[in-house]
């Protein structure tokens, strides 16, 4: 297949026009084509007049030939198709491998060995994805919260109550196996050509729970509101592990709890592995108009039918910190997160047709093991004090602060709702966000939203709301493991995903558990009976 890359066009052009400018590119003709489609879309808007910017994918009836066109212009190149090459263990199980967590960590994990005839045990501390959605609802109308069944636990993981974005800054092949994978399973066309691919919240729930289900009818075992309490260590090597429904003897079991699994990270350390701090970000989720932020970055162009809704992501260098956007969401909505009592956590939402008013997303600053003596329990314990602070800013009930971004960038603590209705489903209290978080790292935040100004106009404008807060960014430990993907301390546990510490979002998350897979598919053959 001939890839024909930065095919630059105006917004009034079809994509019948893309695939023909890349023939006149080839100096071919239509009679020696087999297939042609768009492979990548996506737009400059760099230069105030927005453009597409296609790559086309051509397959020739003659395929022998297309490398000798691979040099027709700079633009040109020969794909190959990628192939999952997974060698065959010779190790035979006695019992089958239990995945623990079902994020997308855990669900490509267990998908992977399902396919392999391993015949995984899932575990998952939350309900399925019905029961899930019913509790989320539940907590978002009454305040009443279920520790297991929220935003961060259940089928789906954290990722589910988002805006189900694909992207990825890992340059693994194994993306392609993602993907392809969610558009089996119902996922849109289009997450296969755009630049920033996302299915949005209400479709992912689908897509999860027909992998799950191919899972299931593989001979795998999802076991629900099953969470994992203890491991029984024998001659230095996992021989078992405990749980809230009983005892299980393990003698491989992958770790893919999620990013807020703090009584497992409790449950580790207690058996004596040792966890070290990694880097998250702590901050609040900022709101403004969809319109006014497409305005800013389409220009002229704002409203056109070709331009996909507006998004950004920005980032700026303060000091020895990073302020950066996280997880925007295009038309969506901010959600009340927590999963423990007594702390406020807010994330972003949005649905596959991104139509709401609003923009939001998480400004967020870096912090680090320096912070916390290297000490992990500190660093969780820090992003307690800020959720249970946050609460009580917001007066109870998981309401939570929220102000005017002059209003911040001020020092000052009020809220005036204009344009820009608040989104946060618990309802909002105006406090003074900055006296939540400790001095410096208020001061970084305010640093960087002025800096954001100059690179979208209209970025601290007096209508827009920051509430808060978010700390859930990412998992503030990690638990080390070896090239083979097993733990350094511990033999037959593999750590995986974003609460190891591998993974930050769906992508990468899916990922590493698909790495995690092969690691185990190369080593062991399935249990027998």
């Amino acid at each position: 297949m001939l890839l024909v890359r930065n095919i630059r066009l105006p917004l009034s052009c079809t994509e019948r026009q893309a695939v023909q400018e890349a023939l006149r590119i080839l100096h071919l003709p239509a009679a020696a084509v087999r297939e042609s489609g768009i492979a990548k879309i996506s737009v400059d808007a760099r230069h105030r007049k927005p453009v597409l910017v296609y790559t086309v994918a051509i397959t020739l009836n003659d395929e022998g030939a297309e490398p000798a066109y691979a040099g027709a212009a700079p633009c040109v190149a020969v794909s190959k198709p990628v192939r999952l090459i997974l060698p065959k263990g010779e190790k035979t199980l006695k019992t089958r491998p239990v995945v623990c967590g079902l994020g997308p960590a855990g669900l490509f994990c267990a998908l992977l060995l399902a396919r392999q005839g391993l015949r995984p045990l899932v575990l998952e501390r939350g309900p399925a994805l019905e029961e899930r959605v019913k509790a989320v609802k539940h907590f978002s109308a009454t305040g009443e919260l279920n520790p297991n069944a929220n935003i961060q636990f259940g089928e789906g993981g954290a990722g589910t109550f988002s805006d189900g974005k694909l992207t990825t800054r890992i340059g693994d092949e194994l993306c392609g196996f993602v993907t392809e994978t969610f558009l089996q399973h119902g996922a849109p066309a289009e997450i296969a050509i755009r630049q920033k691919p996302h299915v949005g919240t209400d479709l992912l729930r689908q897509v999860i729970a027909s992998i799950r289900r191919e899972i299931e009818q593989l001979g795998g075992e999802v076991r629900f509101d099953t969470a994992l309490t203890g491991l029984t260590v024998k001659n230095g090597r996992l021989a078992g592990i405990e749980t809230t429904e009983g005892t299980l003897p393990c003698e491989v079991l992958v770790l893919a709890v999620g990013h807020s699994a703090r009584d497992t990270f409790a449950m580790l350390q207690k058996s004596g592995l040792n966890l070290t701090c990694k880097p998250f970000s702590v901050g609040f989720r900022a709101e403004h108009l969809q319109t006014a932020i497409e305005e800013s970055l389409y220009h002229e162009a704002a409203g056109h039918p070709a331009l996909p809704h507006g998004e950004y992501q920005l980032s700026q260098q303060v000091g020895g910190r990073c302020v950066y956007t996280f997880c925007m969401c295009p038309g969506g909505q901010v959600v009340a997160s927590a999963s423990e009592e007594g702390g406020v956590v807010t994330n972003g939402m949005s649905y596959h047709a991104r139509d709401g008013k609003n923009a939001n997303a998480a400004v967020v600053v870096s912090v680090d093991g320096r912070d916390f003596d290297q000490d992990p329990a500190r660093a969780i314990a820090f992003q307690r004090q800020l959720e249970q602070a946050a609460y009580r800013a917001g007066g109870g009930g998981y309401a939570a602060p929220a102000k005017n971004v002059p209003s911040f960038l001020a020092g000052q603590g009020r809220l005036t709702i204009g344009r820009v209705q608040p989104t946060y489903d618990r309802g909002v209290v105006a406090a003074d966000l900055g006296a939540l978080l400790p001095q410096e790292l208020a001061e970084t935040l305010r640093a960087g939203l002025r800096a954001y100004e100059r690179k979208i106009a209209g970025y601290t404008a007096p209508e827009a709301i920051l509430t808060g807060l978010e700390t859930r960014t990412s998992s503030p430990v990690r638990l080390k493991r070896e090239e083979n993907f097993e733990c350094t301390q511990l033999a037959g546990l593999y750590p995986c995903g974003e609460g190891a510490g591998y993974a930050g979002g769906i992508m990468s998350a899916a990922v590493d558990g698909l790495r995690v897979a092969r690691a185990i598919i190369s080593r062991y053959a399935p249990a027998e009976g």
